[in-house]
C-alpha cells in the first residue's frame, strides 16, 4: 500500500494535519481504535488563546513558562501562543462552535492562568472538536481512513523512514504502508498507570516505535497527574475539569475543610495540587465542592460533568465530588523541532506523543489542544515539500513475525502483566518518587520484559504488542527519572 502522507492516530493533531496536508497530496489516516477514540475526545476544559483585549501574548507566554518551571523551549512557546488565534479561526471554519456571550468568545479561567483565555464548548470541548474534524475528514476526497489497525513498527533504515508496518487484528494479517512522509499522532501513555483519565488506547505506541527505530526521546520523567478525577469503586477515573476550580470549586477533606496551602489555593499548578491531594488522601477522602455556586449555572456550564456524576449518584449542585489524582498527560515524548520533524528523516510527530518543549516540566492547563493545533498545522506546511518526492522503496521483512492465536489462559496472563505494570508505575514512579523506589521499579519492569520476551518472542497479537509497548514506555519513564536529580515541575523526588 502506498500514500503521500501516512498519519498514525486520529485525535486533533492527526486529523488537523491530514486536513491541512490533503491540499498537497493523498493522506491515509490509520488509527488504533475507532476514528473518534482519542484523548482529544475526552478533553473538557478547552483551548487557551489570547482573545481578550486585557490579555496579551506576553502574559500567556509568561504563564506557560512559569507553569513549566522555566524548562520550556521558549522559541516554540512563542510560536504556539502567537499562532493560536489564527489557527483557532481556521478551526472554527470546520463548524466547531465555542461558547459565546454577546457575540464574543466566552473565555474561561483555569489554574495558573492570569487571565480568562480558555475557549470552550460547555465542558465537552474535545468532543466538539473531534466530532467536527472527523466529519470534515470523511468529506475530504484526498483523505482515507483505516480503523482498528495496530502499529507494529516503523520502516526505518539508515535513519530514514519509509513508512510503517501494521497488524490488522480483525483479519489477523500484517501489511505495510510506504509513504513520502510518516506522521506519528499516537497520543499519550496514561494506561501505564493504575489510575488515569486516558482511554484504553493510550499506551505510548508511537513513542515505543520511534524509540525502537532510533529516534531521540526526551523529558519522559515529566508525567502530569490531573489532581481531580472522579474517585469511585468502579475504577472509572472520569476527568473533573480544571474549569470547575476556575469557576470557584473548592478542594476539601472529609470534614469539609479547605486544605490547599499554596497561595493560589485551588488555582495552583496541577503538580502542586496533585501532591497535596495525594498526601491528604492518606488521612481521609478528598472532595471537590462547587455546590455553593448557583445550581442553574452549574448545570448550564458543566452539563457533561453534571450528567456523568449523577450516574454515580453524585448531584454536584448539592453533593461534594470524591476525587483522586490520576495520570493525565505526558509533557515529554519524541523530540521534534518547531515543524514536528523528529531526528529520523521523513518522520514527524505531533500532539501528545511529541515533545516540542512547550510544556517544559509541567503543562499549563488547556495548552495541550493548542499545541496539537499549531504544530500539526506547521508540520503539514513543512510536509508540503515532500509531495513531489517519489515514494521510496523499502522491502519489509514480514517473516520474522509469527501471528499468534491467544488462549484464554494466555490472555489472562497478559492482562495480569499489564496490571502489574500499572501498579509498579503508580506506586514507584508516580506522583511522588524516590531513588530506591525507582530502582525497584526498574528491576521489576526488567523481569516483566524478560517474561514477555521468553514467552512471546517474535509473536504478534494485539495484547502482546500492547503489553510490550507498556513495558518499554514504563522503562523510559523510570530511566529518565533516574537522570533527574532534583524535583521540578510535575517531577517530584522525595
Amino acid at each position: 500500500m502506498k500514500t503521500d502522507f501516512l498519519v498514525i492516530g486520529s485525535g486533533l493533531s492527526g486529523l488537523y494535519f491530514a486536513l491541512n496536508a490533503s491540499k498537497y497530496g493523498k493522506c491515509l489516516v490509520i488509527t488504533k481504535g475507532g476514528i473518534s477514540e482519542s484523548n482529544t475526545k475526552y478533553a473538557q476544559g478547552g483551548i487557551a488563546a489570547v482573545f481578550d483585549k486585557k490579555d496579551s501574548f506576553e502574559s500567556h507566554i509568561k504563564d506557560t513558562l512559569k507553569a513549566g518551571a522555566e524548562l520550556c523551549n521558549k522559541k516554540n512557546v512563542k510560536i504556539m501562543v502567537e499562532n493560536a488565534p489564527h489557527e483557532i479561526e481556521k478551526l472554527v471554519s470546520y463548524g466547531i462552535e465555542f461558547d459565546k456571550s454577546n457575540g464574543k468568545f466566552e473565555l474561561g479561567m483555569e489554574g495558573a492562568h492570569n487571565s480568562r483565555r480558555i475557549l470552550h464548548n460547555k465542558d465537552a470541548t474535545g468532543a466538539e472538536i473531534e466530532n467536527k474534524l472527523v466529519k470534515a475528514v470523511k468529506n475530504n476526497k484526498n483523505i482515507s481512513v483505516m480503523e482498528n489497525i495496530i502499529l507494529l513498527r516503523l520502516a526505518v533504515e539508515n535513519k530514514i523512514c519509509y513508512g510503517a508496518l501494521f497488524l490488522d487484528a480483525a483479519s489477523n494479517s500484517i501489511f505495510d504502508v510506504k509513504s513520502k512522509c510518516t506522521v506519528l499522532a499516537t497520543g499519550g501513555i496514561g494506561q501505564v498507570y493504575k489510575y488515569t483519565t486516558n482511554p484504553e488506547i493510550a499506551t505510548g505506541d508511537g513513542i515505543t516505535a520511534s524509540f525502537e527505530a532510533g529516534a531521540e526521546i526526551e523529558n519522559m520523567e515529566f508525567v502530569q497527574f490531573h489532581p481531580t478525577a472522579l474517585n469511585t469503586d468502579s475504577g472509572v477515573k472520569f476527568l473533573i475539569s480544571e474549569a470547575l476550580r476556575g469557576e470557584g470549586a473548592y478542594v476539601v477533606n472529609s470534614a469539609g475543610e479547605r486544605f490547599i496551602k499554596q497561595d493560589l489555593k485551588e488555582l495552583a499548578p496541577r503538580d502542586i495540587l496533585a501532591r497535596e491531594i495525594f498526601n491528604d488522601m492518606k488521612k481521609s477522602q478528598v472532595f471537590l465542592d462547587i455546590s455553593h455556586r448557583d445550581a442553574d449555572f452549574i448545570r448550564s456550564r458543566f452539563p457533561n460533568i453534571y450528567k456523568t456524576c449523577l450516574e454515580f449518584n453524585f448531584d454536584i449542585t448539592q453533593d461534594k465530588i470524591p476525587i483522586t489524582p490520576a495520570a493525565h498527560f505526558l509533557c515529554g515524548g519524541i523530540k521534534t523541532d518547531s515543524y514536528g520533524r523528529t531526528t529520523i528523516k521523513n518522520l514527524f510527530a505531533v500532539g501528545e506523543c511529541a515533545c516540542t518543549g512547550v510544556h517544559g516540566a509541567n503543562r499549563l492547563a488547556s495548552n495541550s489542544l493548542l499545541e496539537c493545533l499549531v504544530f500539526s498545522a506547521r508540520a503539514a506546511e513543512k510536509a508540503k515539500s515532500y509531495s513531489n518526492n517519489k515514494i521510496p522503496f523499502n522491502n519489509q521483512n514480514y517473516k520474522k513475525f509469527k501471528i499468534k492465536k491467544i488462549s484464554m489462559n494466555e490472555e489472562k496472563e497478559l492482562i495480569e502483566l499489564q496490571n502489574k505494570i500499572k501498579w509498579i508505575m503508580w506506586e514507584k514512579a508516580g506522583i511522588i518518587r524516590s531513588p530506591n523506589e525507582l530502582k525497584l521499579a526498574l528491576r521489576e519492569i526488567a523481569e516483566l520484559e524478560k517474561e514477555i520476551k521468553k514467552s512471546y518472542k517474535n509473536m504478534i497479537h494485539k495484547l502482546i504488542i500492547k503489553t510490550k509497548n507498556m513495558i518499554i514506555v514504563s522503562k523510559l519513564i523510570v530511566l529518565a527519572s533516574f537522570k533527574r536529580k532534583k524535583s521540578v515541575g510535575c517531577f517530584y523526588l522525595e
